[in-house]
């Protein structure tokens, strides 16, 4: 299991994002080639609009590292799609499946239904163990409009 930190802030309003993960080189030779690692729970209700990638150090040993970041287990790539995190120069953001062009709105929805959806990074590189450095940094804004609801604050 990867050991990478981060999670929600707990203050919002000091920051662009809801949640940030810091993944270094070790959480990625940890996910391993194909591996996957939970990062987060929409929350039932909720909406991602944001989701940005970092390379904020150089990824060494590897040149195949490829990152995908979404809510569907077997193919996790509604917010970042296919990512080749070692070609970066500058960040990318909302490159998934669920913020291409016909999606007008802006927004990539937890899913279908009412419930909590996690949100699964995904790694992808056959040479994951040759890798040597490297940090990430993930950068997610969460709508979360339940959390107003009398139903749930009772």
């Amino acid at each position: 299991m990867a050991n990478f930190t981060g999670g929600k802030l707990t203050n919002n309003e000091a920051s662009d994002f809801t949640h940030v993960f810091r993944i270094t080189w070790e959480d990625l030779k940890a996910i391993g080639n194909g591996g996957q690692e939970t990062l987060f729970q929409i929350p039932a209700g909720g909406a991602v609009e944001l989701v940005m990638v970092d390379e904020a150090v150089a990824v060494a040993g590897t040149t195949t590292l490829v990152i995908d970041i979404g809510t569907t287990t077997n193919d996790p790539d509604e917010f970042i799609n296919a990512l080749d995190v070692d070609g970066m120069s500058v960040p990318v953001y909302n490159t998934g499946d669920q913020f291409e062009a016909a999606n007008a709105e802006g927004l990539a929805l937890a899913g279908e239904t009412a419930t909590a959806a996690n949100v699964v990074l995904e790694v992808t590189d056959a040479n994951i163990a040759t890798i040597t450095a490297g940090e990430i940094i993930v950068g997610v804004r969460v709508l979360d409009p339940r959390r107003f609801s009398t139903a749930r604050n009772g």
